[in-house]
């Protein structure tokens, strides 16, 4: 099974180095890495180079990438989803913690029934080294205020294909509302690793200050409306709540 590995890039040189390290790691033999770079100036794109030809050199993995300007995140995230050819795609903007994590998340799919759309894991947002808070959602229903991390979801190429690709009229929560597009219907199960297989780069789209916060609380309430699922408030307040509870773990 062919596992496309989506990485989305803008002048982030330093964080992108750690992302392509962990990929650079992994025991899975079959995957591809797109990166899109949406035009960086700070080396980004010669980081891109050489690391394409390393990895189809040493490791064999295809490398296909682009370095053009974009209309944002969840544009480049379409554009890395249409240069893609996996039979599975994840969204790989961060660290992978472990040189399984990939086998680990294909295991979980593969081995969960003809319902099993993918997999997802638990995750930390970091800073540097330091924990600033810890994803653990679990199994659980849309309804209840649940939903995976998306930084550690793998997918069925063909979730994507029925269901389109991300709302790029969305500022911080497409990943959510593309969430709530198939998981809305509960014939689409996804396994669960119950490890931290993802460590994420605190101060991204929707986690950068409470400005960004409200600004998600109010997309995810909209997205949840816009696929006319039933008590869109209780379920924002109920994940706003789960969400606030990482933080208290984090300090545990």
């Amino acid at each position: 099974m062919k596992v496309s590995l989506l990485v989305t890039v803008y002048n982030e040189k330093e964080h992108l180095s750690l992302t392509l390290a962990s990929i650079e790691e992994q025991d899975y033999q079959d995957i591809e890495v797109v990166v899109v770079d949406g035009g960086s100036t700070d080396g980004t794109v010669e980081l891109i180079e050489n690391f394409a030809g390393r990895m189809e050199k040493q490791q064999g993995f295809s490398v296909q990438w682009v370095s053009e300007p974009d209309e944002g995140l969840y544009d480049a995230m379409n554009k890395a989803c249409r240069m893609s050819t996996g039979d599975v795609l994840a969204v790989c903007n961060d660290r992978l913690c472990k040189p399984d994590a990939v086998s680990r998340l294909i295991a979980a799919l593969e081995s969960g029934g003809v319902c099993c759309v993918g997999a997802h894991a638990d995750l930390v947002y970091v800073e540097g080294e330091r924990v600033i808070r810890r994803w653990h959602m679990g199994q659980g229903k849309l309804s209840q205020g649940w939903m995976p991390g998306h930084p550690t979801l793998f997918l069925r190429r063909e979730i994507y294909e029925k269901y389109g690709l991300y709302d790029t009229s969305y500022r911080c929560a497409a990943d959510y509302e593309f969430m709530v597009r198939f998981l809305k219907e509960e014939d689409n199960r996804l396994a669960y690793v119950p490890e931290i297989l993802v460590a994420m780069f605190y101060g991204g789209t929707s986690n950068a200050g409470l400005k960004n916060y409200l600004v998600s609380f109010q997309e995810g309430y909209r997205a949840l409306r816009k696929n006319g699922v039933p008590h869109p408030l209780w379920i924002t307040l109920r994940r706003s709540m789960r969400v606030i509870g990482q933080f208290g773990q984090s300090r545990q």
